[in-house]
């Protein structure tokens, strides 16, 4: 309660306490109310001595606002209550108060969300958000926050807020757009992160800069990924062109949050800096768990010349699961079709049992085969070794998922163990599938490796590497960073390489190039989420249950009907015309 360590003692007279009705229990000669607010709960006893209180007290409802007063006692040996913090202490009330009435509550108030289900408690958020475990997250939360604030002071940054409305630019994702009643026709755009900004501030002389950022973005909603807005911890330095220094820079930080501030273990104490390409080899993800092995294994040459029809593709892995002679038939029917849903034609697999591999492929390969499928994968008795034969990327992106399944199968997610690492090389370019043409790996901001030299020499465009850096959190990717590119020139034939001219450059990216011409450092950042890491950190699966009001899977806000309809005189001031569907 309120006054829990100063005022509710034992013998304490005209205590007054304030609250909501978490219960109440009419026992005939006495009525007991628990009384709950943002400190605990503690229970208060009614007497038909205070006949008013008495009586008021008999009309009470769970979630009314109740105010009470009367004196500390101390509850008789066999009542006490170990699993609150007032457990052994109740109030006997001389004077009650009704300060609210409530209508019966559509979710439970103070159980852990279980019973109501997510479309009720999005819903009736300002009531999910009074249950002890909401309340929990929401101090939890203020504490991460001034976590990361405070380090970043003692590192010497100075913190700086950036504008909301901005102008669109790309940066991988939808732009949220606002029309401007003072421009007719145009329009700002809802920062998808202060990229422009932040490194404006770096020309401007500023040394190194943050701040908690919001950043907007129209992307699908996830598990990890709030639809919208989003927070995360941006940061900028100046006269940097090598990314290791940011990395060194913000490493402490991570590490000090899961030891110090979530009291977990880390599974480095050196945190691992791994290409981009390798983790796509090995892992399947440029998010890679490393909570546990499982690493991809390539089989390719085994099989150069092999007379198993399914395994004459350009590429051939497998990953050996530990104990996964146990899987029963169903179970491997369910991550073969798991592997036929990202494109597999099926998934071929040996198990080894009672010192004998078993599987109905081992008749189409040769002993050679079989020998260095064990050696190679270090399968032994009780393992199982599954396969993917195809062309490389796809074979990378089956058996990643795989490897993620099996891990959630056999309990390979410690929750409390954090693996961190580096992700880095990120290519600069990318082929984009659907519009058959190269495009950014990331963003245009970046500074390939290299620098204008990288661009111009380098034949195929794809082997180009930005000085760019994921950092990952047992599986998540919680931020990315760069070393930025701030010389017009390379911006411009980064631009070029892809078919847009300089023209094209200028109207997109005016501002910051002007800024470019005039003495520019070097610079480079990093802008880790802040809504994902906390997610991990308290050891939740759902992003949604971390922060006050989210919106719904379906980037609806169900509290307050959001997004709506708007009047046609807010529509013509803008001059916006809502074209209807075809039908």
């Amino acid at each position: 309660m309120r006054e829990l360590s100063n005022e509710l003692k034992v013998g304490k007279k005209n205590v007054t306490v304030a609250g909501w009705v978490n219960s109440r229990r009419d026992h005939g000669g006495l009525i007991f109310i628990d009384l709950r607010d943002h400190e605990g709960i503690i229970q208060l006893v009614v007497t038909p001595d205070t006949e008013e209180a008495f009586k008021l007290a008999e009309t009470v409802r769970d979630e009314y606002v109740l105010e009470a007063t009367g004196v500390v006692r101390e509850r008789g040996e066999n009542l006490k209550n170990p699993n609150i913090e007032t457990g052994d202490i109740e109030l006997v009330v001389n004077e009650l108060t009704v300060l609210n009435k409530s209508e019966t509550p559509p979710v439970n108030t103070h159980d852990d969300g279980d019973e109501s289900g997510e479309k009720l408690r999005l819903k009736y958020r300002f009531l999910d958000l009074r249950r002890p475990k909401m309340q929990k997250i929401l101090k939890r939360r203020s504490e991460y926050i001034k976590y990361l604030r405070d380090y970043m002071y003692e590192q010497g940054f100075t913190e700086v807020a950036t504008p909301i409305l901005a102008n669109s630019s790309p940066e991988g994702a939808r732009d949220f757009l606002v029309p401007s009643r003072l421009h007719p026709g145009k329009f700002y755009a809802l920062p998808q992160a202060p990229q422009q900004f932040k490194q404006l501030l770096m020309v401007g002389g500023l040394d190194k800069y943050f701040q908690i950022a919001p950043c907007f973005r129209d992307e699908d909603p996830r598990a990890d990924r709030l639809y919208g807005d989003f927070y995360q911890l941006d940061m900028e330095m100046a006269f940097v062109d090598d990314g290791e220094v940011v990395r060194q820079v913000i490493e402490p930080l991570y590490k000090k949050l899961v030891t110090e501030f979530a009291g977990k273990e880390l599974v480095f104490k050196e945190v691992p800096r791994i290409s981009y390409r390798e983790a796509m080899e090995k892992y399947g993800t440029d998010k890679p768990d490393l909570r546990y092995g499982m690493e991809m294994v390539e089989l390719t040459e085994v099989f150069a010349k092999t007379d198993f029809k399914v395994f004459k593709q350009p590429c051939v892995k497998a990953l050996c699961v530990k104990g996964g002679a146990t899987l029963s038939r169903s179970q491997i029917d369910g991550f073969t079709e798991q592997a036929r849903k990202l494109g597999a034609g099926g998934l071929a697999y040996i198990l080894y049992e009672n010192g004998e591999a078993k599987s109905p492929i081992l008749k189409f390969m040769s002993e050679e085969e079989i020998a260095a499928v064990k050696k190679l994968t270090g399968a032994k008795d009780g393992d199982a070794v599954f396969f993917g034969a195809d062309e490389r990327a796809k074979v990378n992106k089956v058996l990643g998922q795989l490897r993620i399944a099996f891990a959630d199968h056999f309990e390979l997610k410690d929750p409390n163990k954090f693996a961190i690492c580096w992700v880095i090389d990120f290519p600069f370019y990318e082929w984009d599938e659907n519009n058959n043409k190269l495009d950014f790996g990331h963003n245009p901001f970046s500074m390939p490796k290299g620098g204008l030299k990288a661009l111009e020499e380098t034949e195929d465009k794809l082997e180009i590497m930005a000085d760019q850096y994921d950092l990952v959190v047992n599986g998540y990717e919680i931020g990315s960073g760069a070393v930025r590119n701030y010389n017009p020139e390379i911006m411009y034939k980064a631009f070029n390489i892809l078919g847009y001219n300089n023209e094209y450059v200028e109207a997109r990216f005016g501002g910051m190039l002007n800024a470019f011409k005039y003495g520019a450092p070097p610079h480079a950042g990093c802008a880790p989420g802040v809504d994902r890491m906390f997610m991990v950190l308290e050891g939740l699966d759902n992003i949604r249950d971390i922060v006050p009001f989210p919106k719904n899977g379906a980037g609806e806000d169900l509290m307050m009907d959001s997004p709506s309809a708007v009047d046609a005189e807010q529509l013509d001031e803008l001059r916006i015309a809502i074209v209807p569907e075809e039908e």
